[in-house]
Order: structure tokens, then sequence, then C-alpha cells
């Protein structure tokens, strides 16, 4: 198959085999990133465009910034898998995928170097442009898939890519001792700290017990907003970082 690029940024096109039909969507909404987690980026591209993965994205970004486009946007990459946000559990069809050659957690989360991230950076200003993705809607692969995915991990400079006006970002509040909620306690403020990641996009149930699944989405929430210390534990400066990121959501939405 040959196309042409959708993004000016592209520099070469080579077509991936594993793709289909967008479902029950006028366009993509949700902009999700990942990295590779593979040795180096050629086994990782090879990867993403044979059949045998049964895997794609729409877009490739090399360590030296350059960016290959591997499947149409207007068609339904197979990059999420099984996850979820806010109402959805087809990410695939409300999204687009951009895959970020880094080793990741296998190979010890390797910086990102900032020739990539400026790519990455302009490359998502582009798309978000394109079809008015909100800030909320900039997600991680473990946003969506929290327990199951990683990526693009806590290494990733997400406070970057919001100076670049991509993706919603506050500063994390500071880590300190204090009160803090973990998996076993129960009660109202576990279900008002659920409530507030619901809120905020995350897939769980309000149950106010903090069991396995709220303490693999606090995890995923702090790979992406509290990177310094991601333990699953809901401690003041998590809790006070989601506060602030829900107000500025609102602010913004």
């Amino acid at each position: 198959m040959s196309f042409e690029p959708d993004s000016s940024c592209v520099g070469q096109t080579q077509a991936a085999v594993n793709f289909g039909e967008r479902r029950g969507v006028e366009k993509p909404d949700i902009l999700l990133l990942h990295y590779t987690g593979m040795n180096d980026g050629d086994s990782a591209l090879k990867w993403l465009c044979c059949e045998e993965s049964g895997v794609s994205c729409h877009y490739f970004v090399e360590e030296d910034g350059r960016v290959l486009q591997l499947v149409p946007e207007e068609k339904r990459a197979h990059h999420a898998g099984a996850g979820r946000w806010e109402t959805s559990d087809d990410i695939n069809s409300r999204s687009i995928g951009i895959e970020i050659v880094n080793a990741g957690h296998p190979g010890g989360l390797p910086d990102f170097p900032k020739v990539q991230m400026e790519a990455v950076a302009r490359l998502s200003k582009d798309i978000i442009k394109r079809y008015e993705i909100l800030p909320h809607h900039v997600l991680a692969h473990s946003d969506i898939a929290p327990g199951r995915k990683e990526d693009p991990g806590e290494n990733f400079d997400w406070a970057y890519l919001a100076q670049q006006n991509v993706g919603l970002w506050v500063a994390p509040s500071p880590i300190s001792s204090g009160a803090f909620f973990q998996q076993g306690d129960t009660g109202q403020p576990v279900e008002a700290l659920q409530s507030m990641l619901s809120l905020y996009g995350y897939g769980l149930e309000i149950s106010g017990q903090f069991e396995r699944q709220t303490k693999i989405v606090v995890e995923a929430f702090q790979r992406h907003f509290r990177q310094e210390k991601v333990d699953g534990v809901a401690d003041f400066s998590t809790i006070d970082t989601l506060h602030r990121l829900l107000r500025k959501k609102t602010a913004k939405f």
C-alpha cells in the first residue's frame, strides 16, 4: 500500500499491514504516545510493519528526530490494545498512535534525546491542531491500560511537551510525609480518590475499597504526572497533583 503522508512532519512513509476501519467515530479524539520498548529502532520498525506482529501505529519517531508514517490517519491502527478511557474501550478507533524509539523499562529507561522530543512535539502539535484534540486527551499508553502497559514511562518528558502546548500538565506537588491511602484501605476518602481519577478519565470502579485495580491506576497516574516516585500509594503529593490537574482540566474544558 502506498499513501501520501498526512503531516508535513513526515519524512518517509513505510506501509504497515495491520490496520482497519475506525468504528463508531467521526474522527480521532485521542493522541496516544508509546515507547517501542525494543533494543533498537530498526527491529521495532520491522515488528510494527510485519503481519506476524498483529500491531502497527500511525507514526514512528526515530532517536534522531526522523518521522515515518506507517498507517494513514483515517485508518484504525493496532497500537493501543485492550484498554479504557472515559466511557470508551475501543481506544484504537478513537486515537492516533505515535511510537517513539526508546528501549523503555526493558532497557533501563534511557533518556529521550532532545531532538527526538522536539520532533514528537512538532508532530503532536500538528495532529492536535487538525483534529482539535483536547489537552487531557493526550495520553500515555499506560493511562489507558494501567498494569498492562508502562510506556512511555516515568522518564518521558511530559513537562516539556506541555511547554510546547501538547497535553495537560501541572507541576507535581513535592513529596512529603503525612496521611496516605494504600491497598487494603477503605472508606469515603478512598471513594473520593477513585472518583477524581475517574473524572480525569481513568477506568476504575468507584467502590470505596483500595484494591489492586486502584493501586495500578494510581501507579499509572504517577507515571505520567508525579514521576519522581511510582509506588501506587496515594500520598498528599499524588492527591494534590490530581486535584490541581482536575481544576486545570475543568478550566480549559
